[in-house]
Formats: C-alpha cells, structure tokens, sequence
C-alpha cells in the first residue's frame, strides 16, 4: 500500500525564518509526520528575507517559466529548492522578484501592511497549485498554514475543480494568532473576478482584513485546525459555526500524533463517501 501524500502550503518554516509560531509548528509537523508514515511535499513563499546563500537555495528550471496572471497582469513564476539535511526534507518556495525580492515578510521596516499583500498571496497559491501540478505530485491532503496560504481552499475548490490531479483531495486549512489590523486592497475582489470567482463565492471579503481572509480560508476548507494556543473570539465563533471537523490547539507533545489521527480519519471519511 503506497504511502499517503501530505502537502503543506505555509507561509514559512524554520530555518528559513524564526524559529517561532507558524515556523517552528509546520517544521515539527511535517518532519514528524514525513518520519511516522506519509509522504510530503512543503512549500513557502521565497521572502527576501530568506538568505539564499546560507540556506543553498538554487532555483528549478524545469518548474519555472509560466507566468500568472493576478489583476490581469502576467508575473512570472521562479520555484526554488532547499534542503533541510537534519529532517531530511526539502522545500520548495514560490518567487517572483516584484512580490518577494523585498527585505521583509508582510510588513516593511515601520510595521506596515504591505499593500500588494493581497496580490502575493494569490500568486503564492496559484504558483502552489501548478508547480504540484508539474511535479506530477497527486497530494491526499493539502494542509494550509497562515493567511498567506488561505486563498488555497477556495482557489481548489473553484478554480481547480474539473482538476484529476486535485480530486478527492482532503483541505486543511490552520489558523493562527497572526497580525489582524492588516487591511487588504479594496479592489481584491475585484482582482479575483479576473480569474472568474463571483462575489458569492467571497463575500466576505467585502470587508478586506486579514481576519476576513482567516475567514475565507476556514469557509472553503473540509476542516479546520487551530494553530495557536488563544486566537481571535470572532475567528473560533466562525469556526465553531461552520461545522466543520477541528482540530483543537496542540501542544509539541501531541502535535504530532493528533495530526496523524486528524489526518487519517479526513482520509477515512473520504473512502467511505467514495464506496
């Protein structure tokens, strides 16, 4: 029986950045869920901050090249590699010089929002999407960590729908207590009509915050994680609302094995609706 495939779409991971939150969690996770029994895939996007040389980066021609189109514009798309030796594990990051070659994450050097936030984050999923798709890499679940990765779920489920290779994929989509005061543009939905989604499909977003895209994320996924040890009071109500499978905060002891169990009943549930 051939091992399950776990994808992990995040917006970092250590080393690469801190050694904190959502980068300390998704490097514990997939290096103990890769050594118990599944096969995994990771990807982040390439932040400037990211020192290349120190970490050997090196870029994948063969899975570069294609442009994307966000607000009706080409970008192109540059996959990169790295290895982690000690968990013997690689990661892929999604780059493009406009929205990733700055010397920051989400916030330039006073603490501000970057404005085309919105637009790096759609092209960070897009750019997930096909490169998985490249790689011939048929992932089981698609496990999303952080606002970067929450457009994951709804561009799956629409504009990936008619996709073989994203069938009967099982999304996972983990919020964390990240920065809530960033305002997205006030085209953004606007800009995702380009790639045919209706206002239906993200109403939500009419209000355009990051805590509204935390909602997003959670509305299209199949189930829901809960990455910090408190979060937002409106983001658990939403979440308790949806009905969804959860999975509570864990802690390192148990982050692990609870994730293990998470997983295989998604993947369990999904066999028995498909017989």
């Amino acid at each position: 029986m051939s091992k399950k495939r776990i994808l992990y779409v995040t917006q970092e991971i250590f080393p690469f950045l801190p050694n904190e939150g959502i980068s300390t969690s998704v490097r514990r996770l997939a290096q103990g869920v890769q050594e118990e029994d599944k096969e995994i895939r990771v990807f982040m996007p390439r932040f400037g901050v990211v020192n290349e040389r120190r970490h050997q980066l090196h870029e994948v021609i063969r899975l570069s090249g294609m442009n994307l189109v966000i607000d009706d514009a080409d970008h192109p798309l540059i996959i990169k590699v790295a290895s982690i030796p000690k968990a013997k594990m690689q990661v892929y990051f999604i780059d493009n010089d406009e929205y990733f070659k700055r010397k920051s994450t989400c916030l330039d050097s006073e603490g501000n929002f970057h404005a085309d936030n919105d637009e790096r984050a759609m092209f960070y999923c897009k750019g997930v999407a096909e490169t998985v798709k490249k790689l011939g890499w048929k992932p089981d679940v698609i496990h999303c960590h952080g606002w970067m990765s929450a457009f994951m779920p709804m561009f799956l489920k629409k504009m990936y729908a008619d996709d073989p290779h994203f069938e009967d994929v099982q999304i996972v989509y983990t919020t964390y207590n990240q920065i809530d005061e960033g305002i997205f543009d006030a085209r953004i939905i606007d800009k995702l009509k380009f790639d045919k989604f209706e206002e239906a499909d993200m109403e939500v977003m009419k209000d355009p915050t990051v805590g509204n895209l935390n909602k997003l994320g959670i509305q299209w996924a199949d189930a829901i994680g809960i990455g910090s040890e408190t979060i937002n009071e409106t983001i658990s109500s939403y979440i308790k609302e949806s009905g969804k499978p959860v999975l509570e905060y864990q802690n390192e002891e148990t982050l692990i094995t609870a994730h293990q169990d998470f997983y295989n009943t998604l993947l369990e549930d999904d066999e028995e609706l498909a017989e």
